[in-house]
């Protein structure tokens, strides 16, 4: 195991106070799909979302994630874990923390969309419940092309 152990980073909620922070390290977790700090902010600011911000022992961010809820379906918008704090653990625990937030919210289902080819990120949601129903050809711009995106959901019990 590689990063940031699971016991010494945390998860905390994040609004629109922290949105530079997220938007940061939304921009380092993904380079090539950059969110500008506004963006985040505003996207915090509207009913329904949240953030969370994964901060290590000293207290530097990890890790994030933002999704919302509407009705009782839920959305993560973006979830990412610093290079040097992958393979920890963390960003099961960041997909936990957001799957406990939307159902505290109301929401019955959860769901996402990941890069067909992020082979990482697809295992991880497969171990955390979620299930494809459903592919968007061409949605990722990749410098060598456009991916497909597939989108997953993951049912909460009643």
């Amino acid at each position: 195991m590689s990063g940031v152990p699971d016991d010494t980073s945390s998860i905390q909620p994040a609004g629109v106070l922290e949105g530079r922070v997220l938007a940061a390290v939304q921009q380092l977790c993904f380079p090539d799909d950059r969110w500008e700090a506004d963006f985040v902010e505003t996207l915090l600011g509207q009913p329904g979302s949240f953030g969370l911000l994964a901060v290590d022992e000293a207290g530097a961010p990890v890790g994030c994630a933002l999704a919302r809820v509407v009705g009782e379906d839920a959305e993560i918008l973006t979830i990412g874990v610093l290079p040097q704090a992958r393979r920890s653990g963390l960003g099961r625990r960041l997909v936990r923390a957001v799957c406990g937030e939307a159902e505290r919210r109301g929401a019955t289902a959860l769901f996402l969309e990941v890069a067909e080819d992020n082979d990482a990120a697809r295992m991880l949601y497969a171990q955390s419940g979620f299930a494809q129903v459903g592919r968007r050809p061409a949605y990722y711009i990749r410098r060598e092309g456009r991916v497909a995106a597939l989108v997953l959901r993951r049912s909460f019990p009643n």
